[in-house]
């Protein structure tokens, strides 16, 4: 599919889902990607960490392939740049802190030379073949987040990324009202937009008055203090710091992803008034109402420092009477990773505050208030919720035309989407899926190797050894091994009656060829195991002839 005399809008990934975001962009025969992210893996995808998009559309087509633009270095808009961008062999574009973490993934792939990485200056413009493209910055809980406008010969296009509005934003320079209106004041074709939070019927709010909120729960702290927040949150990481100062407390970070994103920050002209550091032994000598530590894990994740805290295996150790602030908000899905780590606190006498009970936290996606205001000041002719599952995408669609928009278009992964000329509408529908990065290896999602994981992670799995003669008869009995099959005091009887069973399948098949014999067995072990414990475990027969 090339795209013709017109303008085409692909999402390969972030429409109908929050995350893995991947957007194309045609006109007349060329595509532009905007972002390349992951999501991260639930319980069904056993030993998955990363999920990233299939590209196997773009791929097809990378000679037509213009470049990837990034807009902010959320790990759902640049994380799967160092697993996927090498084979698509485009160049990169991001303002300077997200091009500095995109080269820091690609350092650590060995990749840093294999990919091209520009660098466009904040409220830059560059140019790829028809679509001309200007960043414009939004607020969002990440530094230099950014919004795409881009132009091409049938309309304009307002692409926000992730944003909200913020009157205090402490760090950057947002676009103001006046800037967009003038951006709508010039035309705009479609509103390409986050659809995050249109739920929430009040505004985001501002990080200056998390601040205020953050001194007011830490100021009355008679302990030691540790706050989780996400990593990536600058302007939190700046809050906290300001903090820090105010109550007379020195700042300890506790995580490799904290350490990395201070680290550039800094370099690109950030957190310069960062309180000195202290190490993790200094925290954990100080008195204790002299120390707050900034930890990762606000989410629940295993490895990092606040779960490593909480179990007791980390340098920094709570005890009862200090504070874990978690200040950030739950994402649907790690309920229970974050409960077991708060419940492990408490069995410790080590007190919690949420962004339940007290103003901690503010989203960096907008609400009904500041979607409103979005549409009022850029007018767009076309709305493309896009950001979010499909409820989410269909409630903005609805603000969207109850707002005075005169066309919104719900569209899902995969949907090839006409935008100009003529009425926008889906025309067709694309290659779209999942891959996940196994260790160092990229699978398809639903493959064989995943299939076989949920399997053996559901039913557990009996490896049989069978040796058998010359004439096809059986030398000693069958040997089983178990994984993951529920039987703990049947067990030995359990062995014994598959063993038989085992040695009858053998028997019975003695003149038939080696995988017959084989299948024969599997199917005999498994019926025992299915009569003994109503699963159906995966069964591995091994024949030896000698």
């Amino acid at each position: 599919m090339t795209p013709k005399d017109e303008l085409l809008f692909l999402a390969l990934g972030g429409s109908g889902e929050i995350g893995m975001n991947a957007n194309l962009y045609g006109c007349r025969g060329k595509w532009i990607m905007v972002d390349l992210g992951v999501t991260f893996a639930d319980p069904f995808y056993p030993g998955i960490e990363l999920v990233m998009p299939d590209l196997a559309f773009i791929e097809e087509r990378r000679d037509d392939l213009l470049g990837i633009v990034l807009t902010h270095g959320h790990e759902d808009h640049i994380g799967a740049l160092p697993y996927l961008a090498a084979d698509l062999g485009v160049p990169l574009y991001a303002t300077p802190f997200t091009a500095s973490l995109i080269a820091g993934k690609l350092e650590e792939e060995g990749l840093r030379d294999q990919v091209e990485l520009r660098t466009v200056d904040l409220g830059g413009s560059i140019q790829l073949g028809e679509f001309a493209i200007r960043y414009v910055a939004l607020a969002h809980s990440i530094a230099e987040g950014n919004a795409l406008l881009i132009d091409t010969p049938y309309g304009r296009i307002f692409h926000t990324g992730d944003w909200k509005l913020d009157d205090e934003p402490l760090i950057g320079d947002p676009a103001s009202e006046a800037q967009l209106r003038a951006i709508g004041d010039e035309g705009v074709l479609a509103l390409v937009c986050d659809s995050t939070n249109v739920f929430n019927t009040e505004a985001s709010g501002s990080e200056g008055g998390v601040r205020d909120g953050l001194l007011d729960v830490i100021k009355s702290a008679k302990g030691r203090v540790i706050v989780t927040t996400f990593a990536s949150n600058v302007a939190r990481l700046k809050t906290l710091g300001d903090v820090a100062r105010a109550t007379g407390r020195q700042l300890c970070l506790a995580g490799r992803s904290l350490d990395r994103i201070s680290s550039v920050a800094k370099a690109n002209g950030y957190l310069r008034d960062l309180p000195p550091l202290v190490d993790w032994d200094r925290a954990m000598d100080l008195p204790l109402r002299e120390v707050m530590i900034i930890a990762t894990g606000g989410q629940g994740e295993a490895r990092a420092a606040l779960a490593r805290m909480a179990e007791g295996t980390h340098p920094i150790k709570p005890a009862a009477g200090d504070l874990v602030v978690f200040s950030s908000k739950q994402i649907p899905g790690n309920e229970i990773a974050i409960g077991r780590i708060q419940n492990a606190f408490a069995a410790q006498g080590v007190e919690m505050v949420t962004e339940k009970q007290a103003h901690i936290h503010v989203s960096g996606h907008p609400g009904q208030p500041e979607l409103r205001a979005m549409y009022e000041w850029l007018r767009p002719e076309i709305l493309l919720p896009v950001h979010g599952e499909m409820r989410h995408m269909q409630a903005q669609a609805r603000l969207g035309l109850a707002s005075g928009i005169p066309t919104a278009l719900v569209q899902k992964n995969g949907d090839l989407v006409r935008l100009a000329p003529g009425d926008p509408a889906v025309i067709g529908h694309e290659q779209t899926g999942r891959l996940v990065l196994d260790g160092d290896v990229i699978l398809p999602a639903d493959g064989g190797t995943i299939n076989e994981r949920r399997k053996l992670s559901i039913n557990g799995q009996i490896s049989v050894a069978v040796a058998r003669d010359g004439k096809g008869r059986l030398v000693g009995a069958p040997q089983l091994r178990l994984q993951g099959v529920p039987l703990e005091e049947d067990r030995e009887a359990f062995l014994s009656e598959a063993a038989e069973a085992a040695a009858e399948a053998v028997a019975a098949a003695a003149n038939r060829d080696v995988e017959a014999v084989r299948e024969q067995v599997r199917l005999a072990v498994r019926r025992a195991a299915t009569r003994w414990t109503g699963k159906k475990p995966i069964v591995d027969v091994l024949i030896i002839d000698i």
